[in-house]
């Protein structure tokens, strides 16, 4: 008896050749077929007779060994790439013109279930790839995940057989549950991602849908916290630790967090602080200013097109107290030469002579045509005339007059040599007589 089961289950099994195709049944050999590589891992461009062992021309090549050969480096790693257990990538595994069975068999297999089984298989893979720090497909797992929850359940095969063959029936109050908490995971999840690619405000929005299912999600309000904290937002960030912390109370990363959100709060309040001091003292300086000019009776204009001048401004000496000393900013213009120098202080109490004394010889001057005895300075007035600027006169003495502006901040004094003086006028005369 033992010697004939041995028989019948050699033949059966053929275990020098491997299970026959009849032995299999017909659904699992429609799956191999095309699926299951049968003899040689990749397909022959030749024939496998031709190919032959380096080291013994006379010796032809294994079919597996052959297959392998016959492609460079670059195209076995190429062919390697469409079989699922050594994918890199999925851009490119389709190949020239085919489809990947064996790709689209696992792919199919993941859509397979009720709608929790497949989100929860969804799920599982996002936690893998966030366990090893894997953000960006971490989320889109997620993504899928919740999007199968929201997919139409699959309508059954006709050709799977009859409907009355062996009919699971799912109890829908507890899938329901099942799905709730799997989409609370997810939200809660990808919110992680989100934190961790930076994509606050995104991070954000998955903790409040995760906070509408289960409001004592723990972890979306830390999320949440987090997100808020990176935004500046500490308000919101407070409010989401304090909420936090009533749900659990001694949870150490929460009472954490909330430490620093309150010394951050105490940072940003004392630069909020130090701004409001800067912009007041601002404020107390331009009215300062704006007393000293009207008590001087120093007329001044804006037109529109200031010079850039940077820190050379009208200034008080005490920039809080109005009596103090004022100081201009000037241009000394030579226009018959097309020269000028800048004086970034120009006093009140100061006169052009004093200026001129160090300023002059002038470098270009080879004529030495510019003393501070050989030339006259002239000041345009209000109405769009001349007048001389003595040079021992104060500069305030010049601009209270009520016949001179301050134009942008600045102060244009022109200087002409004293022989050339009449000719100048006349020229600046005509050149603003309306024609």
């Amino acid at each position: 008896m033992a010697q004939a089961l041995s028989k019948d289950l050699d033949k059966s099994l053929d275990l020098k050749g491997g299970p026959s195709e009849s032995a299999l049944p017909a659904s699992s050999s429609r799956l191999l077929d095309g699926v299951v590589p049968q003899d040689v891992p990749f397909p022959m461009k030749g024939d496998i007779q031709t190919m032959t062992c380096p080291s013994q021309p006379s010796v032809a090549l294994p079919p597996a060994m052959a297959s392998v050969k016959q492609y460079t480096a670059d195209e076995v790693l190429k062919l390697m790439n469409r079989t699922p257990l050594f994918m890199t990538t999925l851009d490119e595994t389709d190949g020239e013109g085919g489809d990947n069975l064996e790709l689209e068999a696992i792919r199919a297999l993941a859509y397979e279930g009720t709608r929790a089984e497949i989100a929860g298989n969804f799920k599982e893979q996002g936690n893998d790839m966030a366990k090893v720090k894997r953000w960006v497909d971490a989320k889109e797992f997620y993504s899928k995940a919740l999007a199968a929850l929201k997919a139409p359940l699959k309508p059954q095969d006709p050709d799977e057989g009859p409907a009355d063959m062996d009919v699971v029936e799912v109890d829908e109050e507890a899938e329901g549950k099942k799905e709730l908490q799997i989409e609370e995971a997810c939200f809660v999840n990808r919110a992680l991602c989100n934190l961790e690619l930076k994509n606050y405000r995104s991070c954000n929005l998955d903790c409040a849908l995760a906070l509408r299912i289960n409001s004592s999600n723990v972890k979306a309000w830390y999320r949440s916290a987090s997100a808020c904290l990176a935004l500046d937002k500490i308000p919101e960030a407070e409010d989401s630790c304090a909420r936090g912390l009533e749900v659990d109370p001694d949870n150490a990363a929460l009472r954490l967090l909330h430490v620093k959100v309150g010394k951050r709060k105490e940072y940003v309040e004392s630069l909020q602080r130090e701004r409001r001091k800067r912009e007041e003292q601002k404020r107390a300086e331009e009215r300062a200013l704006k007393m000293a000019l009207k008590g001087r009776n120093i007329l001044t204009r804006q037109s529109g097109q200031p010079p850039e001048m940077e820190d050379a401004t009208i200034k008080l000496s005490d920039p809080l107290d109005a009596s103090s000393t004022l100081s201009f900013p000037a241009i000394l213009l030579y226009p018959l030469q097309l020269q000028s120098d800048f004086i970034k202080a120009f006093q009140e109490t100061e006169s052009v002579g004093q200026h001129l004394t160090y300023i002059f010889p002038l470098p270009w001057d080879e004529k030495n045509e510019y003393t501070p005895e050989s030339v006259e300075c002239y000041m345009e007035t209000v109405s769009g005339g001349l007048i001389k600027a003595g040079k021992k006169m104060s500069l305030l003495k010049i601009l209270n007059s009520g016949k001179v502006e301050v134009v942008d901040g600045m102060l244009k004094i022109n200087v002409v040599p004293k022989a050339k003086a009449a000719e100048w006028i006349e020229d600046f005369k005509r050149k603003r007589r309306p024609t």
